[in-house]
């Protein structure tokens, strides 16, 4: 397959991938309508940069040990299902402001850096990427190519991990459309880390075999 054959493909399997409603998607949005669109827009950038933890080691071809390694599975759904319902519980403990000095220190409290962590964390933890990787290798990708070529798909990859999320981000940031979020206030926080818990249950629920 040519480069650029292998290109198009990958945009239109990963872009629905990216899409697609899950973790990732709760996160950015609960970060940009609780703390800005600076911290959606870094948790955008750590969630990118997760994935190439996923890249990295389907190159190396360890892809289909993990998929198949119930042990390595079962660490991985522990770990990324806890750390969902963590998450989730910050979302549901947020208490409501009546002011908006209280609104301007609660944008402040998240570093760029730690939000960017966050991101990170919640794309590489997760326990379906493995399979899902395992799929696009097979249809797409090989560790048999030249490694400036899996490392073109990759950088791609993640360029449209970063632009599908960075869209979301800015679509909520749309004065009109945050003023609607933000009357709700603390409820969104609650309903999107209520989300957020659920999917973490869902994960840690989920049979690894």
């Amino acid at each position: 397959m040519e480069l650029y054959q292998g290109l198009i493909l990958i945009t239109s399997i990963h872009f629905l991938a990216a899409a697609s409603p899950g973790p990732d998607f709760i996160l950015v949005s609960q970060q940009t309508l609780s703390n800005g669109k600076r911290a959606g827009y870094m948790c955008s950038i750590g969630i990118a940069l997760g994935l190439s933890i996923h890249i990295i080691y389907s190159a190396l071809g360890l892809a289909t040990v993990i998929a198949n390694s119930s042990t390595a599975l079962w660490v991985i759904k522990i770990l990324g299902g806890g750390y969902l319902i963590y998450l989730g519980a910050k979302g549901i403990k947020v208490k409501g402001s009546s002011n908006k000095e209280n609104q301007v220190k609660k944008v402040k409290k998240h570093s760029s850096l730690k939000n960017i962590g966050i991101g990170f964390l919640c794309n590489a933890l997760n326990p379906k990427a493995p399979i899902y990787f395992i799929a696009l290798f097979t249809v797409v990708l090989s560790p048999d190519m030249p490694l400036y070529q899996i490392a073109i798909y990759g950088a791609w990859m993640m360029f449209i991990q970063l632009l599908w999320f960075s869209f979301v981000v800015s679509f909520l940031s749309i004065p009109a459309i945050n003023r609607k979020f933000q009357s709700f206030g603390h409820w969104i926080d609650r309903i999107l880390g209520g989300a957020m818990i659920a999917l973490g249950i869902k994960v840690l629920a989920t049979k690894t075999n």
